[in-house]
């Protein structure tokens, strides 16, 4: 079909539905099939001035970048999965879709950041505060899985004029994407450090750790999850993107994503941990806990007794969780190895018919898991405010997107960095049990420290806690 026969049926249908609406103030969106568009590669022409940026990179499946807020919400407190469920059904009930014909990847969604705890605590509630929960409905939505993209746009109408002045821009940005979709991205990633050093980490999480194995030792705690943040001073602001572009190659298991507020202040990582996926009402969730490095095949995690204890904790913690939301979950009775770029993880994958439950409901009941905090989990939780001298942020909480029929997923944000301004925050914690000792603690969080450090050369300033037998 002729380009300006395409135009014309897109303009056509925009204004069909919006008559076929009967409203006047009214949510609307409109679709279009992009062929070979990289959603990575495409976001910066994707979002030109707009604040909001994120990408969710799960290549060789599902890839989108979204741009823009046509609608958001952003609160504190402990009823955020609560709100932010009835936020997003209440949108994407809302909103009339003039391509209902379009196909599962390309459906609109909302998107949802959430912190790790549900308040910033009184010593940093001015510091590095981040939502409890952020919830967006994109202005621009860029998805491809397979060689087939979809472009949509979604945005408020109070006329057939205005359904008309969407689908134009729709067709606008269709054109712009194919032109620019020739460019490539550099796919160097590396900082520029200022003069001043970076203090090193080890010391101070060496303290936190040996206070987290008394309380182990004297059954305060069963588990708990202690993280460290190394803080690396910059002369020029942080681009994300060529980094997520290098570890779509380093860390092709793990989903990257960036959750970008403003210009600068963007979240990023690789995290290799679902905690929870919902495709027609089929629940998955991922038990992941013990790590080895480079080298090491995992079969010595596979008969570690500490290592074992520490995943069994988490896989019974999330089917617990799951039974009292009203599932019936079923797991495999050993775990397997999972490997993400150099690391290698016991992995338990965890599923269930979760028909009728809402999924942010499931995400209350399952976080934080054990993976990321302890045991129990609400001592641990104290523990780490106590512990950790820092805000997690959205470091460890959940961070994904629901669609307009009920599929989810949220993963664990792990494996990141946070760049805000002239600094570069990179964080990594270890699961401490009955058995840890804190040498081997101390260049497990070495590890996952380096998945981001060594792809930005940062290995030097990440200090020599990451070059240790372990791992190399």
């Amino acid at each position: 079909m002729p380009a300006d026969s395409r135009f014309i049926t897109l303009v056509d249908a925009a204004r069909q539905a919006w008559e076929r609406s009967g409203s006047d103030d009214s949510l609307f969106s409109l679709a279009v099939p992009v062929e070979g568009i990289d959603p990575l590669q495409a976001l910066p022409s994707l979002a030109e001035a707009e604040s909001f940026q994120m990408l969710w990179d799960g290549a060789p499946g599902l890839c989108f970048a979204a741009a823009g807020c046509t609608q958001q919400l952003n609160l504190n407190g402990a009823r955020r999965f609560e709100l932010a469920q009835r936020f997003s059904d209440l949108s994407l009930a809302r909103l009339i879709d003039a391509s209902p014909d379009s196909p599962a990847q390309a459906r609109p969604r909302v998107l949802l950041a959430f912190s790790f705890f549900a308040q910033s605590s009184e010593r940093n509630a001015d510091i590095d505060a981040v939502p409890s929960v952020q919830a967006v409905l994109p202005r621009w939505q860029l998805s491809r899985q397979g060689r087939r993209g979809w472009l949509r746009i979604i945005g408020t109408t109070n006329s057939a004029a205005d359904a008309r002045d969407l689908a134009e821009q729709l067709w606008l940005k269709q054109a712009a994407l194919q032109q620019h979709s020739r460019h490539q991205l550099d796919s160097a990633a590396s900082v520029s450090i200022s003069g001043a050093s970076s203090q090193q980490w080890q010391q101070r999480y060496r303290t936190a750790l040996e206070r987290g194995l008394e309380l182990i030792e004297q059954e305060q705690l069963h588990k708990i999850v202690l993280a460290v943040r190394q803080s690396i001073d910059l002369t020029t602001p942080f681009d994300p993107l060529p980094l997520l572009r290098r570890l779509r190659r380093q860390q092709a298991g793990s989903c990257r994503f960036l959750w970008q507020r403003s210009r600068d202040d963007a979240f990023f990582g690789a995290s290799p941990e679902r905690l929870l996926s919902l495709r027609g009402g089929y629940l998955r969730s991922d038990a992941l806990a013990g790590t080895a490095g480079q080298g090491d095949d995992g079969q010595a995690l596979l008969r570690s007794d500490k290592d074992r204890r520490e995943h069994d904790l988490v896989v019974e913690t999330i089917t617990t969780q799951l039974r009292h939301a009203g599932l019936t979950p079923w797991s495999r009775r050993r775990p397997q190895l999972a490997r993400h770029g150099h690391l290698t993880h016991l992995h338990t994958p965890i599923s269930a018919d979760a028909q009728g439950h809402p999924p942010l409901s499931l995400a209350e009941q399952l976080h934080p898991t054990p993976a990321v905090a302890g045991l129990p989990r609400r001592e641990a939780m104290n523990w780490l405010r106590t512990l950790e001298p820092f805000e997690r942020g959205n470091y460890a909480a959940p961070l994904g997107w629901i669609d307009r029929a009920g599929d989810a997923e949220l993963r664990v944000a792990i494996r990141c960095g946070h760049a805000h301004g002239l600094r570069l925050d990179l964080t990594a914690g270890a699961g401490l049990v009955r058995g840890s000792i804190a040498d081997r603690e101390l260049q497990e969080v070495g590890l996952k420290l380096a998945v981001l450090a060594d792809q930005l050369h940062l290995s030097s300033e990440i200090g020599e806690g990451t070059q240790t037998p372990l791992e190399r």
